[in-house]
């Protein structure tokens, strides 16, 4: 029996690992990985084993970075279970169509962008004169139906007339219904069959709704064995879901090998405690300059947190009481899904909100945003406000236009409340907004590049990490060493190499036994 591992190997992105057995193959997540766009879609389109001979697929969570290849391995010929949390499922059912919207749109734009050059190149003069601002909107209008939609189906057309390199999308959404097809979620702390004597049990992981520890048990060559998957491991005394397990049935607690996430190994949050009056200086300060507050925000997890949070500071009249748009139609479905399992709230959640008749994330200053046309106007709208938007890494999605518009404004701040992975633009705005913030905001402002353009980087940036929803290095050590697990190994994921290696070395002193893999290489349980 052993672990082969193929993705968020000293680094973060792209879980996915191959638990193997005489009688099965068992995928524990199939998450995408992020980042530069030509260096992603490369690794995201590699399988490094044929679907068709995987027995079943185990998911910790819903976030697209563990669960974004399923669609792709529904696509090549998997035809087993998708088994998780009835929570992660409910979740699944709009991410992963989101994220198939995405691949699609992001595909149709290159393709409209080859068409749209090789046209030019056609119609520009045999001198090399550039082709006249007129005879460009004459080619928009022929490939674009409006100013939203692109006319697929003559670009189509025209890629084949002119022999073009067409692009395709990772997958479809027709793809992501296939996949969704094969959900099937369950309770925590529930033994559900995943193979021929294998059963896996979820622990509620306390980093999202539905997040799962995920305890495999199997029996090979008359002997027993246990793997423990954290997924991704949550902070403690966080608003609304109930803690990390520490507390494991019996059979569960004698552990062969652990695969622990790492993401912040080398790094401590603010404490939960003073996330409130932190949000509280961030809103006080930008209303004062009479700025707007842009939060890139992850639709799943991260925006509701920040309405729970923002409806306590305005419950309280803590803070000037702006408008808050949710401008995400993916958080608006999430927000739907969290309503609809309140048995996952902590106990605090059920005392400040439920037995009171609220609900932690509504009331009369919160509008989600529903179509274009509305999203259009708030990136123009000029009086203060706190605007949430996905992504949460800042590749994709509304916030991208409302960062356009208000990072040159030196009123606004773009508050950072999340992870941003390497060569995102997330991580970009972040470093070069802090470096800039470092200098006393001295000289020229930085320049960030995105949709081909460069915007002045004005606007204030804050990093508020507590509101993070990964444990940090204190953290986690405090699951290994209070739960009753015991552990003979470790094997450490899910983290930047200088993260992982960094706390391999901390755990170690600690008396563990840790190992780091690399991509593709295996362990064997022993």
């Amino acid at each position: 029996m052993y672990v082969t591992f193929y993705g968020a190997v000293r680094e973060v992105t792209g879980s996915m690992h191959l638990l193997t057995t005489d009688a099965d193959r068992i995928i524990l997540d199939a998450g995408l990985f992020q980042g530069r766009r030509k260096e992603s879609v490369e690794k995201n389109r590699v399988i490094p084993f044929d679907p068709n001979m995987l027995t079943n697929i185990v998911l910790s969570h819903a976030h697209i970075d563990h669960s974004g290849r399923l669609p792709l391995l529904a696509k090549n010929n998997f035809a087993g279970r998708i088994i998780c949390t009835r929570a992660t499922a409910a979740a699944s059912e709009y991410l992963l169509r989101d994220s198939a919207h995405i691949q699609e749109s992001d595909a149709s734009y290159l393709n409209y962008k080859t068409v749209r050059n090789a046209l030019s190149k056609r119609h520009s003069s045999k001198g090399g004169t550039k082709i006249s601002n007129r005879k460009k909107r004459e080619l928009t209008k022929i490939l674009k139906k409006n100013r939203h939609d692109l006319n697929t189906d003559i670009i189509d057309e025209l890629i084949e007339t002119h022999h073009l390199e067409k692009i395709e999308p990772l997958y479809r959404v027709a793809d992501a219904d296939e996949a969704l097809e094969l959900f099937d979620g369950y309770p925590y702390r529930h033994p559900v069959s995943i193979g021929k004597d294998m059963t896996c049990t979820f622990y509620d992981a306390g980093h999202i709704l539905g997040s799962a520890f995920t305890l495999i048990r199997a029996r090979q060559n008359g002997r027993d064995f246990r793997v423990c998957y954290t997924g991704d491991i949550g902070r403690f005394d966080k608003p609304i879901i109930k803690d990390p397990t520490l507390d494991f049935d019996e059979e569960d607690r004698q552990i062969d090998l652990l695969i622990m996430e790492s993401t912040y190994g080398d790094r401590l949050h603010e404490p939960v405690q003073d996330l409130k009056p932190q949000l509280q200086k961030v809103l006080s300060e930008t209303y004062k300059r009479g700025g707007s507050v842009i939060i890139p925000a992850f639709a799943y997890g991260r925006t509701q947190e920040l309405l729970y949070t923002l409806h306590e500071l305005y419950d309280d009249r803590a803070v000037p009481r702006l408008p808050i748009y949710v401008d995400s139609p993916l958080a608006t479905k999430i927000t739907r899904v969290f309503g609809e399992h309140p048995e996952v709230y902590d106990q605090e959640t059920h005392d400040a909100f439920l037995k009171k008749g609220k609900n932690p994330f509504s009331m009369d200053k919160i509008h989600f945003v529903g179509s274009v046309e509305e999203s259009i106007a708030l990136n123009r709208e000029t009086k203060p406000h706190v605007v949430l938007s996905a992504s949460g890494m800042c590749e994709a999605g509304r916030i991208l236009h409302h960062l356009r518009y208000k990072i040159h404004n030196e009123n606004n701040t773009v508050l950072m409340v999340g992870y941003q992975a390497q060569n995102t633009l997330g991580r970009r705005i972040l470093d070069l907004g802090l470096k800039y913030a470092e200098s006393g905001r001295k000289g020229a402002a930085p320049v960030v590049r995105f949709f081909n353009k460069e915007y002045p980087l004005k606007a204030h940036v804050i990093k508020l990490g507590g509101f993070s929803a990964h444990a940090d290095k204190n953290e986690m050590l405090h699951f290994l060493k209070k739960s009753n697990l015991k552990i003979k190994k470790i094997a450490l994921v899910h983290g930047e190499e200088d993260q992982i290696l960094s706390f391999a070395e901390f755990l170690k002193k600690e008396g563990f036994s840790v190992v780091v893999p690399k991509h593709g290489e295996s362990i064997e349980i022993r």
